[in-house]
């Protein structure tokens, strides 16, 4: 969710500080680690807000450790195009994304980790890829997508 490795780190550390100081108010009837993950996400949504009044954006880290220098080079242009591509889709369609593909979590933790219906997830997730192959094939190829905005069946 954090766009780079220092600020998972920096976002993770102060989830850990939030989860010690508020573990009293911890409610056993829900998961723990659906608890964890809320303070996690809140956390992250409160550190985009800052970068956004701080107005100013770092570069990605893409690191790799492919057998061979071609396929390392090849697979960081991928991961940066997605990375990239995930970075334009709107939060409520990256966060679903990122719980499915990258946390590994079913759409019943999703719904209760963002305290939606599970066809409100399915929905996302669907909404989700289908946006984020169209930013991915942007940024493998503007130059078509510039053709399809200016052809007349794009208007």
């Amino acid at each position: 969710m954090m766009s780079n490795e220092q600020d998972a780190r920096d976002v993770t550390q102060e989830t850990m500080v939030k989860i010690l100081k508020n573990l009293h108010r911890y409610d056993s009837r829900w998961r723990f680690s659906t608890w964890i993950i809320s303070i996690a996400r809140n956390t992250c949504i409160d550190e985009f807000r800052r970068r956004r009044r701080r107005s100013y954006d770092e570069p990605p880290e893409v690191v790799d450790d492919g057998p061979s220098p071609d396929e390392i080079t090849a697979q960081q242009r991928r991961a940066t195009r997605l990375h990239q591509a995930l970075s334009k889709l709107p939060p409520l369609y990256r966060e679903v994304l990122v719980l499915y593909h990258f946390e590994h979590r079913k759409y019943r933790e999703i719904a209760d980790i963002l305290e939606i219906p599970i066809g409100t997830v399915m929905n996302r997730i669907f909404r989700a890829r289908r946006k984020l192959r169209a930013a991915y094939e942007v940024i493998d190829n503007p130059e078509a997508a510039e053709a399809a905005a200016e052809s007349p069946e794009a208007r």
